[in-house]
């Protein structure tokens, strides 16, 4: 469907917003739907072209499998371990934890490092919860009580869930959805920078950064890397773009480009407007505003009023 486009057209109120929303109800939460509206791309602040890249690239997305090793199970035991401070005085600091975990197959004792004691205590971890720890990284996330305390009391905000079954050594497969554009934003701001500039440019909160080409491009490297060694796969969405005559002759210029990339989503237009002419132009009229160079390439849905025989059988 690459460089193949949609144009909803007709008058208003014959719902092609309402049928775009419902486009995006059909395909449900793990296909990314972007909804945008003309009159959007024009700020002081970034591009006309940045704008509609931005939109594009929300809705191109990508799902990671990821494969890990974790330790998952019901926590039996949690033994924090002291020695002496090496620094002297009469401190004490914690050389590591012991924690016991259960799963419906048999026990497994663990001897950790002293920073997971610290993400244990942060997720509020105790005896009879149920927890999974990865082996590479170390992350703690707790999943509930086990189901084996519930009758404990009548009512409480707690969340159970049963034992784990299986080993508590496994390999487990996460899979994560992300846009392109998540990947733009979290790589264009750097977190959490020592020097002084990252500290400047945190308190005084910046304008809306614009996402350079070269940074895109270096990201596209990374995604065909990872597309092509099987680890993620691309989820191409929908751009929904309503009013589409009040975009100008440089957008369609721009999204006569963009549409022809490799990863572009499907996108679909909507206009209420006859031939009227193209914003940016002195006198170019046009069908729906659209340069005709870019309707050629659209497949346009014509959508109709009710009609009086049509509007007597509403109940």
């Amino acid at each position: 469907m690459a460089g193949r486009a949609v144009l909803l057209a007709g008058p208003p109120g014959t719902g092609k917003t309402a049928l775009a929303l419902a486009i995006a109800q059909e395909l449900g939460s793990k296909v990314p739907f972007c909804p945008m509206v003309g009159s959007e791309v024009y700020s002081t602040e970034i591009k006309k072209t940045e704008v509609l890249m931005e939109n594009f690239r929300r809705a191109i997305g990508l799902r990671i499998k990821e494969t890990k090793e974790v330790y998952e199970g019901e926590v039996t035991e949690l033994t924090p371990c002291e020695t002496e401070n090496p620094m002297g005085g009469y401190g004490k600091t914690i050389s590591h934890v012991i924690i016991g975990l259960k799963t419906a197959k048999g026990t497994k004792q663990l001897k950790l490092d002293p920073s997971i004691f610290e993400s244990l205590q942060k997720e509020r971890v105790e005896a009879g919860d149920v927890i999974y720890i990865e082996a590479n990284s170390g992350a703690v996330k707790r999943q509930g009580r086990c189901d084996t305390y519930a009758t404990e009391f009548d009512l409480e905000a707690e969340e159970y869930v049963p034992l784990p079954k299986g080993d508590v050594h496994k390999k487990k497969e996460i899979i994560q959805d992300v846009t392109l554009h998540d990947l733009d934003v979290a790589n264009a701001r750097p977190q959490g920078g020592q020097d002084i500039l990252s500290m400047m440019g945190q308190l005084m909160k910046p304008k809306k950064t614009e996402i350079t080409d070269k940074l895109r491009g270096e990201i596209n490297k990374v995604v065909n890397k990872y597309i092509d060694q099987g680890i993620a796969e691309l989820v191409p969405g929908v751009l929904f773009v309503d009013e589409v005559h009040m975009l100008d002759i440089e957008c369609f210029t721009y999204l006569h480009r963009a549409l022809e990339s490799s990863i572009a989503p499907i996108v679909i237009f909507a206009s209420n407007r006859g031939n009227c002419v193209i914003r940016g132009t002195e006198d170019i009229t046009s069908p729906h505003g659209i340069p005709l160079d870019l309707l050629d390439r659209v497949m346009i849905i014509r959508t109709m009023l009710y009609t009086p025989q049509e509007m007597k059988q509403f109940p």
